[in-house]
């Protein structure tokens, strides 16, 4: 079999998973066109703005669509083709799930955020630790946002009339960023983001036809099935997992989600908006994937290229000439900075419902937004790799805690709660495995016991541990939460 089939095979797998398993899970969950979405109970023409499906969905997978699945994917592709097995089941079973509970669950919520969805499911002390933990990882993800594109530009202006050096380009990047997360939502990204979706969107397509075109012979070229062929020989679980986020599982959407839960106009468009910009995502890191995997004639070169920015830029330059590999790195460009301010946005939204702080006023979105970009300016001058591991591990933690929240919700309903809670069991052991082996941010453990490594027993005995504790108390009610008739 040719192997570009298995790029076609992976695509036509994420778009079944939209139509087959995604109307399952909408069907599981239970939208209410009927219901009134927050966009038109509590519209305030900021944040609570009814806009039209298309352009929510455009938005929402802005949103979400960070540096996470271009560089993400490109940096798993050193563990060969099982990387694309991730990004295509992770994305259908595990991705969209949480992106759609998390994104449906605020709606039912009234537009809440994260730390109250969580809370709401798992009670007062989860919701006190997802604040911390939400405003932590919203910062790290805006502050990498920041930083990966200011060295994608730098890359490329480098040499012309604009070549003005990192910081100068990430000091306008965060100028973007301050100004967009204070103006309301529909006057800056509900105007230009769609367009901005749309070239993401034209530009990976356009990458994957040139490869199609320019080297169809080459497609997976040193990719073998069952072998781990990292240069570095790092372990392919649970690093994988927590290297690929963005393009298979990601805890960032749900503190993303809820924007745009702000902004649909009925219940029945929550499948497409948060499931299918999942999947769209899937899309974009398949393709970043197969492009590691493809253009390079070996592991050692794919290696030997450096950065994934390099990757990006070597790549999209040879693949579509100079022309079109300016548009496809801008396309890339425009993933990151339309994510970092909407992840700036969301942190600022998150400290105000902490300290109960009103929004409306401009002086009041100032007193939270100038300490946040401060802190953000002082993380971006830390060496990105360090950036990029914290947020990795805290990424796929979150998404752990959401999808137990979401089979909380759904079991206290007596629903099918095995859509949230094995994706939840799995990603879990990942994240306590990782965590616990990792030498440089977490314990370093590489002892083994009984012939299996000490994290590998760690991350099972804990997801063991919340499955438990799902099985006893899952469907016990969560004092302060809204009635189970009224969500």
């Amino acid at each position: 079999m040719p192997r570009y089939l298995w790029f076609i095979i992976a695509a036509l797998g994420l778009v079944l998973g939209y139509m087959i398993y995604g109307k399952f899970v909408e069907k599981v969950f239970g939208p209410r066109p009927e219901k009134k979405t927050p966009a038109i109970t509590q519209a305030d023409g900021i944040d609570y703005v009814s806009m039209s499906k298309w352009k929510v969905w455009l938005i929402q997978l802005l949103n979400i669509a960070g540096v996470g699945p271009v560089f993400g994917p490109i940096l798993g592709a050193l563990y060969g083709p099982s990387a694309l097995l991730w990004i295509v089941l992770g994305s259908i079973f595990a991705g969209a799930v949480h992106d759609y509970m998390s994104g449906m669950l605020s709606v039912r919520y009234k537009g809440a955020n994260i730390p109250d969805v969580v809370g709401y499911n798992l009670g007062s002390l989860a919701r006190k630790g997802m604040c911390v933990f939400a405003v932590i990882l919203l910062l790290l993800v805006g502050t990498t946002f920041a930083t990966a594109p200011a060295g994608l530009m730098v890359k490329l202006t480098t040499g012309t009339s604009v070549d003005i050096g990192f910081g100068a380009w990430l000091g306008v990047i965060f100028l973007y960023y301050f100004i967009a997360t204070l103006v309301p939502i529909d006057k800056l990204i509900g105007r230009i983001y769609p367009f901005f979706g749309a070239l993401l969107l034209v530009m990976a397509a356009g990458v994957t036809i040139a490869m199609f075109v320019e080297m169809p012979e080459q497609f997976y070229g040193w990719a073998e099935w069952g072998v781990n062929q990292h240069p570095k020989e790092l372990p392919l679980w649970p690093l994988m997992f927590i290297t690929i986020a963005c393009g298979a599982l990601s805890g960032f959407h749900s503190t993303q989600s809820p924007l745009m839960a702000r902004c649909i106009a009925n219940e029945s468009e929550g499948r497409m908006v948060f499931y299918g910009a999942m999947i769209a995502e899937g899309f974009i890191g398949l393709v970043w994937a197969t492009v590691g995997m493809t253009f390079y004639p070996s592991v050692a070169d794919f290696a030997a290229a450096g950065a994934p920015a390099n990757v990006v830029y070597d790549s999209s330059v040879a693949l579509l000439g100079a022309f079109g590999g300016v548009l496809a790195i801008l396309g890339v460009i425009v993933l990151p900075v339309t994510s970092g301010d909407t992840a700036f946005r969301a942190c600022r939204l998150t400290l105000a419902e902490i300290i109960k702080f009103d929004q409306h006023k401009i002086p009041n979105r100032l007193y939270i937004a100038l300490p946040l970009f401060g802190i953000g300016i002082l993380l971006s001058q830390l060496d990105f790799g360090i950036i990029w591991r914290y947020f990795g591990w805290a990424n796929q933690t979150l998404a752990g805690i959401v999808l137990w929240s979401g089979a909380c919700y759904l079991a206290r309903r007596e629903k099918c709660h095995w859509i949230c809670t094995i994706p939840a069991t799995f990603i879990t052991a990942a994240s306590i495995d990782y965590i616990v082996w990792e030498p440089n941010l977490g314990f370093g453990i590489s002892a083994e016991v009984g012939g299996m490594m000490v994290s590998h027993w760690c991350g099972i005995v804990v997801a063991a541990a919340c499955f438990a504790w799902f099985l006893v108390a899952g469907k016990k009610e969560v004092a302060g939460a809204p009635a189970l008739n009224e969500v």
